[in-house]
């Protein structure tokens, strides 16, 4: 438990090492290969989640998908009335203007590159689908692959911005524990009604979206679909 948090933090300071001090960086066509078999290995363990969580009979299955299929148009619905993509394109916004104002030998260079790392690191949707899987037992392999991506991604910022990228492993390791936390606690509750299936099932497919983005075939509004994880279960216990 927490181990995916824990590689997540650890893999920023490292990351952060690192790029302070090695002569360079990786070349961009390793940068783009370590990209791909990131995508792959996504697509792998979006879909394997998905997949076992569906089961018994065939008639089972089909009602299953179903349900997550309603709950994926639902949760889209809701998501755009709540405006969950909106806000998370916008703090990405301001990340990307702190970041293009940002020059060298700016005193407040260390604060600006803690909250745009900050920012950046919190904001993606693998950090919290990651979490939720985590605290369900399904493993750590999620947030280990946040884990490579973002310290691939703070090894060029720290050139920037130094120690301060590095800081960022705070917000990034509370946010992601809490929500471990959270969904261990409500573990039983979900078990006890058999709703942890249909929960895995949603979050497995969210990560399969987050694998098209990386790999560049389909970009998605993919915060609006935050929702589909709670009416998952909420429709299989209705229905």
């Amino acid at each position: 438990m927490f181990t995916g948090t824990i590689l997540n933090a650890a893999g920023i300071v490292a990351g952060g090492v690192l790029g302070l001090t090695l002569p360079r960086q990786l070349s961009a066509p390793t940068q783009l290969a370590l990209r791909g078999l990131l995508g792959v290995a996504t697509v792998w363990l979006g879909l394997r989640l998905t997949w076992g969580s569906l089961n018994g009979s065939l008639l089972q299955m089909f009602k299953q998908f179903l349900v997550l299929l309603l709950a994926l148009m639902l949760g889209r619905l809701t998501g755009r009335l709540l405006g969950v993509q909106a806000a998370l394109s916008r703090l990405g916004k301001v990340a990307n203007e702190r970041f293009a104002a940002a020059r060298a030998g700016d005193p407040n260079l260390f604060s600006e590159g803690f909250w745009i790392c900050s920012i950046l690191f919190c904001a993606g949707p693998l950090g919290p689908l990651g979490s939720i899987v985590e605290g369900l037992g399904g493993g750590c392999w999620p947030l280990a692959i946040k884990t490579i991506m973002d310290c691939l991604a703070v090894m060029g910022l720290t050139r920037m911005f130094g120690w301060g990228a590095l800081l960022s492993a705070v917000p990034v390791g509370a946010l992601q524990f809490t929500i471990t936390a959270g969904v261990v606690r409500l573990q039983p509750v979900l078990d006890s009604h058999g709703l942890v299936d249909a929960t895995n099932a949603a979050v497995g497919m969210l990560i399969f979206c987050v694998a098209l983005m990386l790999l560049e075939i389909k970009h998605l509004r993919l915060g609006d679909y935050l929702p589909s994880i709670l009416l998952a279960p909420l429709i299989t216990w209705l229905w």
